[in-house]
């Protein structure tokens, strides 16, 4: 094990340390946990709609669970894209997921200035990949106290992922976890490269795999991005069966009418069915049930 400093903490590398979220243990060598849900905050009715049922699809498969959901998508490809309800009526709605479904809460944070507002809400607050190595940003939502999830940016390789999260713990938070969403891969693809899953592990932080970000097609349709949900599922179990601490999901009832990110999210329908096929191959390859 190493020992990093430069810092105001010691980071401490090598063995992977397991991340609390409520009642759900994310473990690297534990039962996978599914991060799952819309892309966005479409209107309360819809986010709870999708959190009640992903929970209930959830518990019968016996997987641990915890929703996600933007307020804001500050990334889109385009300026006509929308966007989300933004920070209050996003939070008010995290919110009532967290109390009338009882299940805790995932959301992206993009400005410094809303990192107090959501912590106060959400369970765990998440760095989105385009802003991975942004170093006020990874400091502040570090400071929060929550548990932090850092999406791994589709341009950095596994080995630059270390002092991202070195730099992350440098704020004194423990709980971090990274999430691998594949390569930039020439123009409008990107690649899964199953080593990282395993390289990652070196930032001591439990590795998480993103098999629907994973299959974008980065501004593949012009003003917004493409997708190749047939690959969804294959890929989500080759990352099972590599060894993950959990697998993250965009799950949309109705795809094509999503409002964002819907070419690459997965049929609601199909998820029961998938998180069979992951929860057998986690038995197998973990053989912890």
């Amino acid at each position: 094990m190493s020992v990093v400093t430069g810092g105001k903490h010691p980071v401490n590398l090598g063995a992977v340390a397991g991340v609390r979220i409520g009642d759900v243990a994310v473990e690297q060598d534990g039962p996978f946990t599914l991060i799952a849900g819309p892309c966005v905050i479409e209107n309360a009715d819809a986010t709870l709609r999708h959190a009640e049922r992903i929970a209930e699809m959830a518990q019968r498969a016996g997987v641990p669970y915890v929703f996600k959901a933007s307020y804001d998508k500050a990334n889109r490809s385009s300026i006509r894209s929308f966007r989300g309800p933004g920070l209050q009526e996003g939070l008010e709605i995290l919110g009532r997921v967290r109390t009338e479904v009882g299940v805790p809460v995932l959301t992206d944070v993009h400005e410094r200035q809303d990192v107090a507002a959501v912590a106060e809400v959400a369970d765990v607050l998440q760095i989105p990949a385009f802003l991975c190595r942004q170093t006020d940003l990874l400091l502040a939502v570090c400071a929060a106290g929550r548990p932090v999830n850092i999406k791994k940016g589709q341009f950095l390789s596994p080995a630059q992922a270390v002092p991202m999260v070195e730099k992350a713990r440098s704020a004194g938070n423990e709980a971090v976890m990274v999430t691998e969403r594949g390569f930039a891969f020439g123009y409008q693809d990107l690649v899964v490269d199953y080593r990282s899953l395993v390289m990652l592990r070196k930032t001591g932080a439990p590795v998480l795999f993103d098999a629907t970000h994973s299959v974008q097609q980065p501004g593949a349709s012009g003003e917004t991005t493409g997708g190749q949900p047939q690959f969804i599922a294959p890929l989500a179990r080759a990352a099972v069966a590599v060894g993950v601490a959990g697998v993250f999901m965009e799950v949309h009832e109705d795809p094509p009418q999503a409002l964002s990110d819907g070419s690459n999210s997965l049929r609601l329908e199909c998820l029961p069915s998938l998180l069979g096929e992951l929860r057998a191959v986690d038995d197998l390859v973990k053989g912890i049930r």
